[in-house]
């Protein structure tokens, strides 16, 4: 990933997505790929995933990586409606694609890319308390398609639609997941707190402050995702949709694959395994969605070569179009007060 030299960078800029801080980290993962892939290819007891893999059906990966690319678009295209309504495409796709590309180097889930957004959208006149509202409800609304989907799936799948699983894989991760869903609801009827009182300790400031984010945001992404906005609805589900239409793509490149429900339910408890504080999640998501696939049925294998093909592709196509969209945006950066005519466009949205 090229991602310019330091003096193309603006001097505030953090420092942890300055030029040298991104080298080391983008070093850090491809390191981590590096070491993944040769245990696959080198370890013993691994010689039928190698086959799979030698003999993969390269028009099924192109497939997968066009899905991944549909998956990146769906993230920018809600992006704009749910930050600002008045963001340009360009520059939607500048914020938004800058983001994405930091999820393939920062662990946790994209909260570093989620971070960088903010700053971006700071520098250019949006006060921080509505960054951090929308910051929330944009989390909640993008997350949110996965815990539907287990929902409804796991409750179809427990009443002996698709393949024949114990209650244990299919009711109990649709009650966890709906339960989520209520709890993602209950979250405004806290209410915003106190304000911090004058002089207040600093942890204090800011557990006041993070209060009022996550249930005024939480509020905000019930009523974003109420008004029906089309691009917040296509944006959302294609996200999550594509995404997981990847690895199950994926799969057809070295064999059958299991069954898509088994997919989409297996996809969602091993993204888990993407919080551990690693480089991009690798080791992680990979060992999650591995073992969590192979408890659901599917072949050891198969899944193994899958996963690591799902991967690579996570890592390397938004990394290189988030990188073109991050080179464009600092070269561009905004600043001043050029988004604050958003306010008035996501005060009406939020009423």
């Amino acid at each position: 990933m090229n991602i310019g030299t330091p003096a193309a960078a603006p001097p505030d800029l953090p420092g942890e997505f300055q030029t040298p801080a991104l080298r080391r980290r983008a070093l850090q993962a491809i390191t981590l790929l590096g070491i993944l892939v040769a245990i696959v290819l080198f370890a013993p007891g691994l010689g039928e995933v190698r086959d799979r893999l030698a003999g993969a059906d390269p028009g099924w990966l192109l497939l997968a990586t066009l899905l991944e690319g549909l998956s990146y678009a769906s993230y920018v295209l809600m992006f704009g409606p749910i930050f600002c309504a008045g963001l340009t495409r360009r520059r939607s796709w500048q914020i938004a694609g800058s983001e994405l590309a930091m999820g393939s180097l920062v662990p946790a889930s994209g909260a570093g890319g989620l971070a960088l957004g903010a700053w971006i959208l700071h520098r250019g006149g949006m006060d921080g308390e509505r960054i951090a509202r929308r910051s929330v409800a944009f989390f909640l609304i993008k997350s949110g398609a996965n815990f539907i989907a287990v929902a409804v799936l796991g409750t179809l799948m427990a009443l002996g639609v698709g393949p024949h699983l114990s209650l244990w894989l299919t009711a109990l991760p649709a009650a966890a997941a709906a339960l989520s869903i209520a709890a993602a609801v209950a979250i405004p009827r806290l209410g915003p707190g106190l304000e911090a009182a004058p002089g207040a300790s600093r942890f204090r400031r800011a557990t006041a402050a993070t209060r009022l984010a996550v249930t005024s945001g939480a509020r905000e992404a019930v009523q974003i995702f109420r008004s029906g906005d089309v691009r917040v609805l296509i944006g959302t589900f294609g996200y999550w949709f594509f995404d997981n239409a990847v690895l199950w793509a994926a799969y057809h490149a070295f064999g059958p694959s299991p069954a898509f429900t088994v997919v989409l339910m297996g996809y969602l408890i091993g993204q888990l395994g993407g919080l551990l504080p690693i480089p991009g999640g690798i080791g992680g998501i990979d060992l999650g969605l591995i073992g969590t696939l192979i408890v659901y049925g599917a072949p050891a294998a198969a899944t193994a070569a899958a996963v690591l093909a799902y991967r690579l592709i996570l890592f390397w196509l938004p990394l290189i179009l988030g990188g073109i969209a991050f080179n464009a945006l600092r070269r561009d950066m905004p600043s001043g007060g050029e988004l604050a005519s958003c306010a008035p466009a996501i005060a009406a949205q939020s009423a």
